[in-house]
């Protein structure tokens, strides 16, 4: 099958492929060259859940928690 690159640098994944590789909407690839090739890997929702674990870690901490950690110390003024 073939695919046109639109002046963005946007590809379409044919139907039949994306419906046989389950390629939903959102659905992120990672993308990578192999010589001369383009290859596209569907991301598993666990590396998903992986990567926003660093953003997770601060549900347990109050609004004043987070601020006085994005701020830092004080310059002892």
């Amino acid at each position: 099958m073939k695919a046109i690159v639109s002046e963005t640098g946007q590809v379409t994944i044919p139907e039949p492929l994306r419906e046989e590789l389950d390629i939903r909407p959102g659905e992120v690839l990672e993308l990578a060259r192999e010589g001369n090739r383009l290859v596209a890997t569907k991301v598993s929702y666990e590396e998903r859940l992986n990567s926003a674990r660093g953003v997770l870690r601060h549900l347990n901490k109050t609004t004043d928690e987070l601020l006085d950690e994005l701020r830092g110390e004080p310059d002892g003024l």
